[in-house]
Protein backbone atom coordinates (compact mmCIF):
# COMPACT_ATOMS: atom_id res chain seq x y z
CA UNK A 1 0.00 0.00 0.00
CA UNK A 2 1.13 3.75 -0.72
CA UNK A 3 2.52 5.74 2.03
CA UNK A 4 0.56 9.24 2.40
CA UNK A 5 3.37 11.97 1.91
CA UNK A 6 3.25 14.90 3.62
CA UNK A 7 2.49 16.70 0.22
CA UNK A 8 -0.76 15.41 -0.53
CA UNK A 9 -0.75 14.14 -4.16
CA UNK A 10 -3.97 15.51 -6.57
CA UNK A 11 -5.98 13.65 -8.35
CA UNK A 12 -4.45 14.57 -11.43
CA UNK A 13 -1.38 13.12 -9.76
CA UNK A 14 -2.82 10.57 -8.72
CA UNK A 15 -4.00 9.37 -12.68
CA UNK A 16 0.01 9.56 -13.92
CA UNK A 17 0.75 6.82 -11.09
CA UNK A 18 1.29 3.50 -12.97
CA UNK A 19 -1.69 0.97 -11.55
CA UNK A 20 -1.04 -1.80 -8.18
CA UNK A 21 -2.18 -4.96 -8.01
CA UNK A 22 -4.65 -5.11 -6.46
CA UNK A 23 -6.00 -1.43 -7.86
CA UNK A 24 -5.87 1.70 -5.71
CA UNK A 25 -7.93 3.91 -5.37
CA UNK A 26 -8.31 8.15 -4.52
CA UNK A 27 -10.53 9.06 -2.03
CA UNK A 28 -10.13 12.34 0.43
CA UNK A 29 -6.67 12.88 -1.10
CA UNK A 30 -5.67 9.56 0.00
CA UNK A 31 -4.62 6.62 -1.92
CA UNK A 32 -6.08 3.13 -0.56
CA UNK A 33 -5.25 -0.16 -1.90
CA UNK A 34 -8.25 -2.46 -2.45
CA UNK A 35 -8.15 -5.98 -0.88
CA UNK A 36 -7.20 -9.13 -3.15
CA UNK A 37 -10.64 -10.34 -3.87
CA UNK A 38 -10.89 -13.97 -2.63
CA UNK A 39 -13.36 -16.94 -3.51
CA UNK A 40 -16.93 -15.66 -3.19
CA UNK A 41 -16.14 -12.10 -3.68
CA UNK A 42 -14.91 -13.62 -7.35
CA UNK A 43 -17.41 -15.81 -7.71
CA UNK A 44 -20.20 -13.53 -7.00
CA UNK A 45 -18.37 -10.75 -9.21
CA UNK A 46 -18.17 -12.89 -12.34
CA UNK A 47 -21.54 -14.28 -12.01
CA UNK A 48 -23.42 -10.83 -11.56
CA UNK A 49 -21.78 -9.29 -14.83
CA UNK A 50 -22.90 -12.53 -16.72
CA UNK A 51 -25.92 -11.89 -15.55
CA UNK A 52 -26.49 -8.40 -15.54
CA UNK A 53 -24.52 -8.43 -19.27
CA UNK A 54 -26.76 -11.41 -20.38
CA UNK A 55 -29.60 -9.38 -20.85
CA UNK A 56 -28.42 -5.94 -20.90
CA UNK A 57 -25.74 -6.14 -24.11
CA UNK A 58 -27.96 -8.09 -26.19
CA UNK A 59 -31.04 -5.28 -25.84
CA UNK A 60 -28.74 -2.41 -26.19
CA UNK A 61 -29.51 -1.49 -22.59
CA UNK A 62 -26.72 -1.64 -20.66
CA UNK A 63 -22.89 -2.37 -19.98
CA UNK A 64 -21.74 -4.03 -16.83
CA UNK A 65 -18.12 -3.91 -15.87
CA UNK A 66 -15.62 -5.41 -13.17
CA UNK A 67 -13.10 -3.76 -11.54
CA UNK A 68 -13.54 -0.68 -13.87
CA UNK A 69 -11.41 2.98 -12.79
CA UNK A 70 -14.72 5.31 -12.84
CA UNK A 71 -13.38 8.75 -12.03
CA UNK A 72 -15.34 11.70 -10.66
CA UNK A 73 -16.19 14.82 -7.85
CA UNK A 74 -12.72 14.38 -6.90
CA UNK A 75 -12.30 10.82 -6.25
CA UNK A 76 -11.13 7.76 -8.34
CA UNK A 77 -12.73 4.80 -7.14
CA UNK A 78 -13.22 0.97 -8.70
CA UNK A 79 -16.43 -0.45 -7.76
CA UNK A 80 -16.75 -4.20 -7.60
CA UNK A 81 -19.44 -3.81 -10.67
CA UNK A 82 -20.16 -0.75 -12.42
CA UNK A 83 -22.62 -0.56 -14.62
CA UNK A 84 -23.72 2.27 -17.21
CA UNK A 85 -26.60 2.37 -19.22
CA UNK A 86 -26.24 2.25 -22.87
CA UNK A 87 -26.49 5.76 -23.51
CA UNK A 88 -23.98 6.63 -21.09
CA UNK A 89 -21.59 4.63 -21.60
CA UNK A 90 -17.89 6.92 -22.49
CA UNK A 91 -17.10 6.44 -26.24
CA UNK A 92 -13.56 7.16 -27.94
CA UNK A 93 -13.07 9.05 -31.21
CA UNK A 94 -13.14 5.94 -32.89
CA UNK A 95 -16.59 4.84 -31.51
CA UNK A 96 -15.08 2.00 -29.29
CA UNK A 97 -15.90 2.18 -25.79
CA UNK A 98 -12.93 4.49 -24.05
CA UNK A 99 -10.52 3.44 -21.84
CA UNK A 100 -10.92 6.21 -18.90
CA UNK A 101 -14.81 6.81 -17.60
CA UNK A 102 -14.56 9.67 -16.31
CA UNK A 103 -18.27 9.61 -15.01
CA UNK A 104 -20.28 7.53 -12.10
CA UNK A 105 -21.32 4.67 -12.93
CA UNK A 106 -25.33 4.19 -13.13
CA UNK A 107 -25.23 0.87 -10.86
CA UNK A 108 -22.44 0.23 -8.47
CA UNK A 109 -21.99 -3.05 -6.54
CA UNK A 110 -19.56 -3.68 -4.03
CA UNK A 111 -19.06 -7.33 -2.49
CA UNK A 112 -17.62 -7.15 0.93
CA UNK A 113 -14.41 -9.30 1.61
CA UNK A 114 -12.95 -10.44 5.07
CA UNK A 115 -11.39 -7.61 6.49
CA UNK A 116 -12.90 -4.98 4.65
CA UNK A 117 -13.94 -1.96 5.56
CA UNK A 118 -17.44 -1.49 5.54
CA UNK A 119 -17.23 2.40 5.63
CA UNK A 120 -14.96 2.65 3.17
CA UNK A 121 -17.18 0.74 0.73
CA UNK A 122 -20.31 2.55 2.13
CA UNK A 123 -18.99 5.76 1.40
CA UNK A 124 -18.06 4.91 -1.90
CA UNK A 125 -21.42 4.21 -2.70
CA UNK A 126 -22.57 7.17 -1.23
CA UNK A 127 -20.13 9.25 -3.43
CA UNK A 128 -21.67 7.96 -6.62
CA UNK A 129 -25.47 8.27 -5.25
CA UNK A 130 -24.57 11.78 -4.72
CA UNK A 131 -22.94 12.50 -8.43
CA UNK A 132 -26.09 10.71 -10.14
CA UNK A 133 -25.65 6.79 -9.70
CA UNK A 134 -29.04 5.33 -9.33
CA UNK A 135 -29.00 2.59 -7.32
CA UNK A 136 -26.09 0.73 -5.28
CA UNK A 137 -25.54 -2.40 -3.45
CA UNK A 138 -23.23 -3.49 -1.06
CA UNK A 139 -23.25 -7.38 -0.48
CA UNK A 140 -21.71 -8.98 2.22
CA UNK A 141 -21.13 -13.18 1.37
CA UNK A 142 -20.62 -14.02 5.05
CA UNK A 143 -24.38 -12.70 6.04
CA UNK A 144 -25.84 -13.84 3.16
CA UNK A 145 -27.16 -9.85 2.96
CA UNK A 146 -27.53 -7.65 0.66
CA UNK A 147 -28.07 -3.74 1.73
CA UNK A 148 -29.52 -1.68 -1.53
CA UNK A 149 -28.91 2.11 -1.68
CA UNK A 150 -31.04 4.50 -3.64
CA UNK A 151 -30.55 8.53 -3.76
CA UNK A 152 -32.86 9.88 -0.44
CA UNK A 153 -33.84 6.79 1.03
CA UNK A 154 -32.49 4.66 3.80
CA UNK A 155 -30.96 1.47 2.76
CA UNK A 156 -32.37 -1.19 2.25
CA UNK A 157 -31.71 -4.97 3.63
CA UNK A 158 -32.55 -7.75 1.41
CA UNK A 159 -32.17 -11.01 2.03
CA UNK A 160 -33.76 -14.76 1.77
CA UNK A 161 -36.09 -14.73 -1.05
CA UNK A 162 -36.70 -10.80 -0.90
CA UNK A 163 -36.32 -9.34 -4.61
CA UNK A 164 -33.27 -7.27 -4.91
CA UNK A 165 -34.26 -3.97 -6.64
CA UNK A 166 -32.14 -2.60 -10.04
CA UNK A 167 -32.21 -0.17 -12.26
CA UNK A 168 -34.90 1.23 -13.83
CA UNK A 169 -33.38 0.71 -17.19
CA UNK A 170 -33.28 -3.20 -16.70
CA UNK A 171 -35.70 -5.62 -16.55
CA UNK A 172 -33.63 -8.48 -13.86
CA UNK A 173 -35.60 -10.48 -11.69
CA UNK A 174 -32.84 -11.80 -8.85
CA UNK A 175 -33.74 -12.99 -4.98
CA UNK A 176 -30.91 -12.72 -2.32
CA UNK A 177 -31.13 -16.32 -2.18
CA UNK A 178 -30.85 -17.38 -5.93
CA UNK A 179 -27.85 -15.06 -5.87
CA UNK A 180 -26.32 -16.18 -2.83
CA UNK A 181 -27.03 -19.43 -4.21
CA UNK A 182 -24.45 -19.07 -6.74
CA UNK A 183 -21.68 -19.64 -4.00
CA UNK A 184 -22.49 -23.29 -3.97
CA UNK A 185 -20.28 -25.32 -6.18
CA UNK A 186 -23.02 -27.22 -7.83
CA UNK A 187 -25.16 -24.29 -8.90
CA UNK A 188 -27.62 -24.57 -11.71
CA UNK A 189 -27.50 -21.67 -14.37
CA UNK A 190 -30.56 -19.28 -12.71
Amino acid sequence: MFQVTEKPLTLEEFLELPETKPASEFINNKIIQKPMPKGKHSSLQSRLVAWINQVALERELAHGFTELRCTFGGRSIIPDVSVFSWKRIPLDADGEIANDFITYPDWTIEILSPGQSNSKIISNILHCLDYGTQLGWLLDPSEKLAIAFLPKHRPIEISGDQKLPVPDFLELDLTASQMFGWLKKNVSRD
